[in-house]
């Protein structure tokens, strides 16, 4: 016979129902700050060095996470805008963008124009150059930009970095679209592919070097970098000053000994004034403490310095938490 009179099942559960509530009135208080913390850090394509850069972040961040109780992950994203835009709108707490999209947020200017000026993104640190990049298809014969009128084109997916940048260069150019054969809007991770399959004559992507993205096609199907020079080039490096003309090194990539002439930006993390002080001085803890650790995770980031980590291209104001760091250690 049933100790429990009614349903036993309801009496049992009630039961556990009750030590629950108890057991959760008499746990102390700092159990619920031990809840687990999460950041994510938005990145780019797979096969860029964003996403290599967002993973190179939240691998020390969690390789420290017995101290500050956090857990970093990365999330591939469409790039710069996207990332800034996902940040504004509270959905991200990091995200990698070129420096001359964090200006143009922080102005309110060119993409952003829309929404308005971005009060309150701030700054962590800046990351490698980011020269842009234009490969072509062996076979197209191409040997500047302007070889490329008339020809299959790939203008970057909309919301992206590269895509906005390129357009800034046609603008100067006095080129639109209706320029190219075909304008096609692939993703970074899918544009190499294209070119290889003949589906493209070309690509344009801002990225450290070296980087996959660029060698897998040089190495499948000879893909050719092309230079990015002439007078709309030079007069876009004059009018901004995030821009400056640089090379990619000879001897990176096959059959490419000698430097290629570009110009470009830097990378940089960027957050929310909104993003705790706490997130995000564990996030800047963690990469400049194991710096060297930092610099082997990928050959973009063999160069960086923190003393123009903490500066180069920051338009926007440097997150407090950040400050805090970079103090304790006489950077600033």
């Amino acid at each position: 016979m049933s100790i429990f009179t009614g349903n036993p099942m309801k009496k049992l559960s009630a039961c556990f129902t009750a030590i629950a509530a108890a057991a959760a009135l008499l746990a102390p208080v700092g159990s619920v700050q031990a809840q687990p913390k999460f950041m994510t850090v938005g990145t780019g394509g797979v096969t860029g060095v964003y996403y290599a850069a967002g993973g190179a972040i939240c691998r020390l961040v969690n390789k420290d996470r017995a101290q500050h109780g956090i857990r970093c992950s990365v999330e591939s994203t469409g790039g710069s805008v996207v990332n800034i835009n996902t940040i504004r709108a509270g959905e991200l707490d990091f995200g990698v963008t070129q420096t001359d999209w964090m200006y143009h947020a922080v102005n309110g200017s060119k993409v952003f124009e829309k929404d308005g000026k971005f009060s309150d993104l701030r700054s962590v640190f800046s990351l490698h150059p980011e020269p842009f990049t234009v490969l072509s298809r062996k076979e197209a014969n191409i040997t500047k930009f302007a070889d490329f009128k008339g020809k299959r084109f790939n203008i970057s997916n909309p919301g992206s970095g590269n895509r906005s940048s390129l357009e800034q260069l046609m603008q100067t150019m006095g080129w639109t679209n209706s320029d190219f054969g075909l304008a096609a809007e692939l993703k970074a991770d899918e544009h190499g592919a294209a070119l290889c399959d003949n589906k493209i004559d070309g690509f344009f992507y801002g990225v450290g070097h070296p980087s996959a993205n660029i060698q897998d096609p040089i190495t499948t199907c000879g893909a050719k970098l092309v230079p990015l020079t002439g007078p709309a080039v030079d007069k876009l490096i004059k009018e901004n000053a995030f821009y400056a003309a640089v090379d990619i090194p000879g001897g990176l990539y096959a059959g490419h000994p000698n430097p290629t002439r570009t110009y470009g930006v830097l990378a940089s993390l960027v957050t929310s004034a909104k993003v705790p002080d706490a997130t995000v001085y564990a996030l800047t803890k963690a990469v400049f403490d194991n710096f060297d650790e930092f610099k082997k995770l990928h050959p973009a980031f063999i160069a960086l310095d923190p003393k123009h980590m903490i500066k180069d291209g920051l338009s926007a104001p440097l997150h407090p938490g950040a400050v805090k760091y970079y103090k304790e250690k006489g950077w600033m």
